[in-house]
């Protein structure tokens, strides 16, 4: 398995993988497949330019993604958003290779923390990010997709 970060012309396979995750797993995104199929070609060219998006490949086959976004409320804070990993290669290195790259990406840029937020409903990530070295900050709010659910910042302070 190898991690990395997708060129501005891979465009077509940070949408493909996206759309693979929100199938797959619904419930994990504050966005919806519907929502993110009806993007056009110049948003999603957008997308890959203005974010850092990472793919996860084992052998040619795309089996992961993960996105650091700057976040919109601390300019030395990047934000972890749209983790997915493949069914058939959870519980091995996969996601930890997104997360690592994400943070080590993120550390060179110069931000000093890097955050995500997790909904209540998923115990597993929240024990995997903890493993990770992110923290709950206490900072709550519904998630977007879904205001009947809530979801947690988790933070980590980045070595430079």
């Amino acid at each position: 398995m190898r991690v990395h970060r997708a060129a501005p012309g891979e465009w077509p396979l940070v949408r493909a993988t996206r759309l693979r995750a929100l199938a797959d797993s619904p419930g994990a995104f504050g966005s919806t497949l519907a929502r993110e199929e009806a993007f056009d070609e110049a948003t999603w060219r957008t997308r890959v330019a203005d974010g850092d998006w990472f793919l996860a490949r084992a052998g040619d086959e795309v089996v992961g993604i993960a996105a650091a976004v700057p976040s919109a409320d601390d300019p030395a804070d990047r934000e972890l958003v749209s983790v997915w990993v493949d069914p058939a290669h959870r519980g091995g290195p996969t996601a930890t290779g997104l997360v690592e790259s994400s943070c080590a990406w993120a550390a060179a840029l110069g931000a000093s923390t890097v955050s995500l937020r997790v909904t209540d409903a998923n115990p597993r990530a929240r024990r995997f990010y903890e493993r990770l070295g992110f923290r709950p900050t206490g900072e709550r709010r519904p998630l977007p997709r879904d205001p009947a659910l809530a979801e947690e910042r988790m933070r980590r302070a980045l070595e430079r």
